[in-house]
């Protein structure tokens, strides 16, 4: 009898941890998609947005400018611009801020580098699981460009390197108008990645 009781309840609690899994396996799955949307959406919006917001000024050009400098630092978590690597597909807003919330949904603006229309070197990063993902196949002498309102600005890939996460140098400016790329790395890693894989830009007006 208490064999056959304990293969019941070994039974159920099998079951149950099946149950369990099952459910757990689909939340996890249903935030992905969640998050994996919110990133879309949001993709979709800012860029409908932005390329209105380029079509007005194209169209008011001859009107008085306000001067960049009043308007040099976007707000926190706003729009910067668009970054497009054309060899890879890429093309992805970038916003003001590398917090959690911003790198779910773009490509962040690392605070205290320069930004795109100042001179020294543009620092931004991403996730490798979702929009730097395609930076693996990256060559030298690809062409990144960032638009922003205040002008389109191209660089030509000139090296990359894999450092630890406390070589912040590789943000310093460096002689020439740059631009440099960070995400995770090795990029199949699982879990929290122990490198950072960086693209160095320079700057090229003529390309």
């Amino acid at each position: 009898m208490r064999v056959v009781l304990g293969a019941i309840l070994a039974g159920r609690t099998l079951k149950w941890a099946e149950c369990a899994l099952t459910m757990i396996g689909a939340l996890a799955l249903g935030y992905c998609l969640a998050v994996f949307l919110e990133a879309k959406f949001y993709q979709a919006r800012e860029e409908r947005d932005f390329a209105r917001e380029l079509r007005l000024k194209e169209e008011n050009k001859a009107a008085p400018v306000d001067s960049i400098d009043a308007v040099a630092t976007p707000d926190k978590h706003g729009v910067v611009g668009r970054l497009e690597i054309p060899r890879l597909g890429v093309s992805v807003m970038v916003v003001e801020g590398v917090d959690n919330s911003d790198l779910k949904r773009a490509v962040g603006h690392i605070p205290r580098t320069a930004l795109p229309w100042e001179s020294g070197n543009v620092g931004l990063a991403g996730h490798r699981d979702t929009f730097f993902r395609p930076l693996r196949s990256i060559h030298r002498d690809d062409t990144i460009t960032v638009s922003t309102l205040h002008g389109a600005y191209r660089y030509r890939v000139v090296s990359t390197n894999v450092v630890r996460p406390t070589d912040i140098q590789v943000l310093y400016p460096a002689g020439r108008d740059s631009l440099t790329l960070v995400t995770c790395f090795p990029f199949e890693y699982v879990g929290s990645a122990p490198t950072r894989f960086i693209v160095r830009a320079e700057r090229a007006p003529g390309i």
